[in-house]
C-alpha cells in the first residue's frame, strides 16, 4: 500500500484489526522485519508498519532530514492512515524518533516499545575517535583550494574507508541525514516520558549497547528491561518467539 506524504511517495502495510500499533523501522531497515511480529499480533490488534524516505519502496527525500522533520512524518503518516493514539513500536532510528516525539509532547500514546533503540550518543573508543580526528585531517586537506578539484575521488576513497557501513551505503541525501541523526543526544528530555516504556535490547548489540538502555530505564519514569542474551542490534528479529510473548503481555 502507498500514501503521499509532503509529496512523497510513502509505502506501508497494515494487518488486523483492533488495538492500533505503528511500527518504525530502523535506519536503512524496512517493514519487512516486523511481519512475522504483525502477523502475530493481528488477531486483536490494528498493525500498520510504515517504510521512512529512502527505504523499501518509499521516495527518499530531496534535501537532507533532522530528527524534528522524522517526527512531523510520523504525525502526519498516523493521521493519513487514521491511527488513533496507537501503541508506538519501534527499532534503532525508529525508537530515536519515538523518544523525540514523546519527550517533547508532540504525541501521547498510551504504551511505546523501543526495540534496541538510538537516542542516546555513546562514548566513542579510542580507536573511534582516532579514525574520526583521522578522517577530518584528510578532508581538511583535500578540500584545499589548491587541490580540491582534484582531490574528489581520493575524498571519496577516503569517506568508504573511515565511513560506517551505514552511512557508505547511503546516497547524499541520506549519508547528510545520517551525520544530523548519530549528533542528536535525547537523554536530556527522555525523562519527560510518562506513559509505560518497554525496552528490548540484545545483550550484544555493538550499535546501540546494552549500557544505553540502562540508561533510559533510569530516566524513564515507568521503564522497564527484557534484555536478550546472545542477541545483537536487531535482538527483537534474531529471537521473534520471545519478541512475541512478551509484546503480546504487554499490549493488553
Amino acid at each position: 500500500m502507498n500514501v503521499i506524504i509532503d509529496g512523497l511517495n510513502i509505502e506501508y502495510t497494515e494487518k488486523g484489526e483492533g488495538i492500533p500499533v505503528l511500527f518504525l523501522h530502523g535506519w536503512g531497515s524496512s517493514f519487512k522485519f516486523y511481519e512475522n511480529i504483525m502477523t502475530a499480533l493481528s488477531t486483536r490488534c490494528r498493525t500498520v508498519a510504515v517504510n521512512f524516505p529512502g527505504c523499501g519502496n518509499s521516495e527518499t527525500m530531496k534535501e537532507p532530514w533532522a530528527l524534528e522533520n522524522y517526527c512531523d512524518f510520523v504525525l502526519k503518516f498516523i493521521d493519513a492512515v487514521g491511527l488513533e493514539n496507537p501503541i508506538l513500536i519501534g527499532h534503532s532510528h525508529g525508537g530515536r524518533t519515538i523518544l523525540k516525539m514523546v519527550a517533547e509532547k508532540q504525541i501521547a500514546p498510551p504504551k511505546i516499545i523501543l526495540l534496541d533503540s538510538a537516542g542516546l550518543i555513546p562514548k566513542k573508543s579510542l580507536k573511534k575517535k582516532m579514525r574520526a580526528k583521522s578522517f577530518k585531517i584528510i578532508k581538511r586537506i583535500l578540500t584545499l583550494p589548491v587541490i580540491k578539484n582534484h582531490s574528489k575521488g581520493l575524498l571519496e576513497k577516503a569517506r568508504k574507508h573511515y565511513g560506517s557501513a551505514d552511512y557508505n551505503a547511503a546516497p547524499e541525501v541520506l549519508r547528510k541525514t545520517l551525520v544530523s541523526l548519530v549528533n542528536t543526544d535525547l537523554r536530556d528530555i527522555v525523562s519527560n516520558i510518562s506513559c509505560p516504556t518497554l525496552l528490548i535490547w540484545g545483550d550484544k548489540d555493538t550499535d546501540t549497547p546494552l549500557s544505553d538502555a540502562k540508561i533510559l530505564e533510569s530516566l524513564i519514569p515507568d521503564a522497564g528491561l527484557c534484555v536478550f542474551e546472545n542477541a545483537g542490534h536487531f535482538a527483537f528479529f534474531e529471537q521473534q518467539g520471545k519478541t512475541i510473548a512478551i509484546l503480546n503481555s504487554f499490549i493488553k
